[in-house]
């Protein structure tokens, strides 16, 4: 299936603006807070409301007739070095909008001021707060994107390991589920590769840990034990050098068990849900999302 002429203008537009380019993560950190102006907000009709969690910045964003049990849990990408509530909120803002559902963005603290376990000890810390709120685990999804989607498999391991109650489900966006990136994707898909580079991603993994700890499951996900997991869906498109991490992620996930959709999104790139409205493609990319958290916690999340 060929993707509409409006993505292969946007798609053109990414790579000649990011492919080559080299910033360093304070230009990354700077320019996400730029680009965010430019993707637009939430819709007007929407809540936002800023709360601190523990010290952890954090932002509710509440649709009109939003259940006031069930919530996604957000964990945005950028690599764990940057990425902030502001250049997520029209994603998370379409994600509310799409399921009904609350999210629940945090800022967990980025490396390499703070590396591993610092992001993952801060989504365990939001998601006990939740359920010290008194939210059931079983009203709880934690999604994520890029570093936020292998951020979001590695919280429900660790919750795993800890004996506590695991959420409904989990989404994945373009996970990056492997920080060793010895993926054949990073190879193969290297010229049709719109927004990463593997040069990039290494420097990024090595600020977020050390190489010896790079196989560590709570890391990368993609060398752990699936057994007990929760549903997982994970979207990813065919043109993006992470493309083997969902596609390994959804192998081993199901090999142990694990409820797992897969969804190859043909001529896509990396998070491109994070366009919105920008491309036609994204009413059936987030119809796909709301029909999945419906699936998990019933026929309508909404009051």
């Amino acid at each position: 299936m060929s993707i509409s002429l409006r993505s292969r203008f946007w798609r053109t537009v990414l790579r000649i603006t990011f492919k080559n380019q080299k910033f360093s993560i304070t230009e990354h950190r700077i320019n996400g807070v730029k680009n965010s102006k430019f993707m637009g907000g939430i819709p007007k009709t929407m809540l936002a409301e800023k709360i601190n969690i523990d010290e952890i910045h954090s932002e509710w964003l509440v649709p009109a007739g939003a259940s006031h049990e069930k919530v996604i849990l957000y964990l945005h990408g950028g690599g764990y070095v940057t990425g902030c509530i502001e250049d997520h909120r029209m994603l998370c803002g379409l994600l509310a909008n799409a399921t009904g559902v609350k999210v629940l963005i945090p800022e967990y603290r980025l490396a390499p001021e703070n590396p591993f376990p610092a992001a993952l000890d801060d989504a365990l810390k939001i998601y006990q707060w939740l359920l010290a709120q008194g939210t059931s685990s079983a009203n709880i999804i934690i999604a994520g994107d890029s570093a936020g989607g292998g951020l979001t498999v590695a919280t429900v391991l660790a919750l795993k390991d800890k004996n506590v109650s695991l959420p409904a489900a989990v989404l994945c966006l373009s996970p990056w589920v492997d920080l060793s990136l010895k993926n054949q994707s990073h190879i193969t898909k290297a010229k049709v590769e719109a927004l990463l580079q593997t040069d990039v991603l290494r420097e990024w993994a090595l600020c977020y840990t050390d190489e010896s700890n790079l196989t560590n499951p709570l890391v990368s996900p993609i060398f752990a034990d699936f057994h007990g997991f929760p549903p997982l869906l994970i979207q990813v498109g065919s043109e993006e050098i992470l493309l083997d991490d969902s596609i390994l992620l959804a192998e081993k996930a199901k090999a142990d068990g694990a409820d797992v959709t897969l969804k190859i999104w043909d001529g896509m790139w990396h998070v491109w849900q994070a366009l919105g409205g920008l491309l036609p493609e994204n009413k059936k990319t987030f119809e796909e999302i709301g029909q999945f958290v419906r699936k998990q916690f019933g026929s309508d999340a909404r009051a």
